[in-house]
């Protein structure tokens, strides 16, 4: 299980980065590897890995139904994962945990059995300026199938949700409100628990996008109160390929499969076919029964250092980014200033150095950050650019590899 046990609990995270090789890893073969992208994904800890390969060495069988020694090991493994993941977001029942290839595949899922169920044409779904596309391209294509109507919440110029206008946008045709938790490009920290608490004043219920806060701050989501909530395993310290939906037993029973296949009936003829009963009336096919050990594995992992610990390192790091960058020549960081109103995402351009140019230099120090439109087109939109640099932390960051973005910005913009 990795080294753990023993130390994680100091929050120390020069003895975290033992349990992730790659991060001692030379880049160009010349300078230390200070990974700055785990927004899009984090790296795994031996112990993940480690469960994961003995899984597929010792108890490889598909699940459910089978009746021989492996495939009851495996099932057991599997259900436990399920039951692992209910315990760390503190669901009702293992009935209300969906797996799901990750986030994007949750989003769709509502967005594709929510519409069926309870939407006709010129009904509503509220989204925000911040969007993933994954929170607006779904919607979009119900919005082609079924005729629904999209409602966008606008937000201020330093990022902040305006909740006025959120207030304004409800109708008696709004039927879903659909939000990202944290922005994956401005680090801002939506108020959800205040969003959902307004949904429901107007008897709509609230999908909440968990991408990019599960992995930095305690989730509840009975005391958020929120109907669906998504993530992903593969931000979290987990393999990629297994995310979560959690669903509202009330809402999973009425809504339709979104796919057909084995696993998810009940009895099939060919004149009429039943569904199984939750979750499995949504897990359609075989499930990465690997990837849901290896997601409670990670779970395990991030406990075992405790998620409050987590989030307090992590916001000391942004505010110590925040600080330094902003000591830089030329430095536009996107989204709120205030340390307390964001998570550990930062966004930035420099002067006039295109994004691209930056990340690329960048990397040829050994620094990984991303750049583009992070998969979020419209906010670019709204902000007037056309994308940005993007460091995102983690656990095992520290300030010391802050320090050595800063110089690297420093030495990229000196050459422009």
């Amino acid at each position: 299980m990795g080294i753990y046990r023993t130390h994680l609990k100091t929050m120390d995270a020069t003895h975290i980065r033992k349990d992730f090789p790659i991060l001692s890893r030379k880049i160009y073969d010349k300078y230390p590897l200070v990974y700055l992208d785990n927004g899009a994904t984090t790296q795994k800890p031996l112990c993940v890995l480690d469960a994961m390969r003995e899984e597929y060495l010792n108890v490889n069988a598909n699940v459910h139904r089978g009746v021989h020694y492996l495939s009851q090991q495996a099932t057991d493994l599997h259900e436990a994962a399920r039951e692992r993941v209910r315990s760390f977001i503190n669901a009702a029942s293992t009935r209300e945990i969906v797996f799901t290839r990750g986030t994007t595949e949750s989003m769709n899922l509502v967005a594709s059995s929510f519409t069926e169920a309870y939407m006709k044409e010129g009904d509503e779904v509220i989204i925000s300026t911040m969007e993933h596309h994954s929170n607006i391209v779904p919607w979009q294509l119900q919005a082609q199938r079924k005729g629904i109507v999209v409602k966008v919440i606008p937000m201020s110029d330093d990022g902040i949700l305006d909740l006025e206008a959120y207030e304004k946008l409800f109708t008696d045709r709004t039927r879903l409100v659909s939000v990202a938790h944290v922005s994956n490009v401005l680090g801002t920290v939506n108020p959800v628990k205040q969003i959902i608490e307004t949904a429901h004043s107007h008897g709509v219920p609230c999908l909440v996008d968990g991408a990019q806060s599960t992995p930095h701050m305690r989730i509840d989501v009975q005391e958020l109160d929120c109907d669906f909530f998504a993530f992903s395993g593969h931000k979290m310290y987990g393999p990629t390929g297994i995310g979560v939906l959690y669903g509202k037993e009330k809402f999973l029973e009425e809504m339709p499969p979104y796919q057909g296949g084995g696993e998810m009936i009940g009895t099939v003829t060919f004149e009429h076919t039943t569904w199984a009963d939750l979750p499995f009336k949504f897990e359609a096919g075989t499930p990465d029964y690997v990837a849901t050990h290896g997601l409670a594995r990670a779970i395990d992992y991030m406990e075992a250092i405790g998620m409050d610990n987590i989030e307090a390192h992590e916001r000391e790091l942004t505010r110590y980014a925040l600080e330094q960058m902003q000591t830089i020549p030329g430095m536009r960081i996107f989204g709120p200033l205030d340390p307390s109103r964001r998570d550990a995402v930062i966004s930035f351009l420099v002067g006039d150095i295109h994004h691209l140019d930056l990340g690329t230099l960048l990397d040829r120090l050994g620094i990984a950050v991303r750049t583009g439109h992070h998969c979020a087109e419209p906010l670019m939109h709204r902000l007037g650019i056309q994308g940005t640099v993007r460091a995102s932390l983690a656990l095992y960051n520290t300030k010391e590899e802050i320090d050595q973005l800063v110089s690297g910005i420093r030495r990229v913009s000196q050459m422009f």
